[in-house]
């Protein structure tokens, strides 16, 4: 079984507008509410490729409230440890005029060591059928040390980890073997200390190293430039689609949850990295995340080169 873990819950109110100007009242053309974080997308993004999933996390309120019974009602099982507070509330404002876009995210609640300790005596009961991906920040009252004993845990009971994390401590983690890794360009750059342009012969070069530190699998988002994927016998490299973006929240986590879903299911790894950037592509046009429907028109534009291996 899958399980997906989202230590830093979130509503995300989305926000079309023609102009927005300071000091008025800016009336908007439309606005969605979404049940997110980085994991909640992520099991989503199984469900729709036909993996079932377990949604586990922390969080508060009736913020939290509403993301549970979403995830409900997807046919989604779930279990988040409430505490105190309450799950956060970012905004996220697309201005059509001069074709920004506003991201106002915040911290979230506070995690008591006592729900902390609930939810990591639940992770220890995983086993080695499991798989369990730790995606985005984690609130407050978690430190991002505890990535380094998931790590642990994973070799102590033998389920496969899977990390999407900017922290620094990812790059620690990669020594617990994670199954796959899945950073963004800029953060691939700063586990390693470097700066500058990210081109790709600079993505594999780091690749490499994430996995002689230790990572099985490395899946690259590029952003506008499409995805790299590297292990140990091959090393793929794909271009995005051209599309009109309208909100980027989430065109990471569907590429990670859809590539994962591949791995799973043991798809071909080239088709599954070609629909990975098509499907996070689509999201990316979309108020949220994609329900497949559209992807075929944007896997012809997307091209798969095997450059090692």
């Amino acid at each position: 079984m899958i399980y997906t873990l989202t230590l830093n819950p979130a509503i995300d109110l989305f926000i079309k507008t023609q102009t927005m100007a300071p000091n008025t009242v800016n009336r908007t053309d439309s606005y969605d509410i979404q049940a997110n974080g980085k994991g909640v997308n992520v099991s989503c993004i199984l469900k729709r490729r036909g993996v079932d999933n377990v949604a586990l996390g922390v969080g508060g309120g009736f913020t939290l409230d509403y993301i549970a019974d979403f995830l409900t009602q997807q046919g989604i099982r779930n279990h988040f440890y409430k505490d105190a507070g309450f799950t956060r509330i970012n905004v996220f404002t697309r201005v059509v005029s001069d074709d920004t876009e506003y991201k106002l995210v915040n911290p979230g609640p506070e995690i008591s060591p006592a729900t902390l300790k609930q939810l990591y005596q639940q992770l220890s009961t995983l086993g080695a059928d499991d798989w369990l991906c730790v995606s985005g920040s984690f609130a407050q009252g978690i430190a991002p040390g505890f990535l380094l004993q998931l790590g642990a845990l994973s070799q102590e009971r033998g389920f496969q980890l899977i990390i999407d994390s900017a922290y620094p401590e990812a790059v620690k983690a990669l020594a617990y073997r994670p199954l796959l890794v899945k950073p963004n360009d800029v953060e691939l750059m700063s586990w390693f200390g470097q700066s500058g342009v990210t081109d790709l012969s600079t993505m594999m070069a780091l690749g490499h190293r994430a996995l002689d530190a230790g990572a099985q699998n490395i899946l690259v988002s590029l952003g506008a430039a499409g995805a790299l994927f590297m292990n140990r016998e091959v090393t793929l490299v794909g271009n995005a689609p051209k599309i009109d973006v309208l909100n980027t929240a989430g065109a990471g986590d569907t590429m990670l949850g859809t590539f994962l879903a591949g791995l799973y299911q043991k798809q071909d790894l080239a088709a599954t990295l070609k629909l990975s950037i098509a499907a996070g592509s689509d999201t990316a046009r979309r108020a949220w995340i994609t329900d497949f429907t559209q992807t075929d028109e944007l896997l012809t534009q997307i091209e798969i080169k095997q450059l090692e291996g």
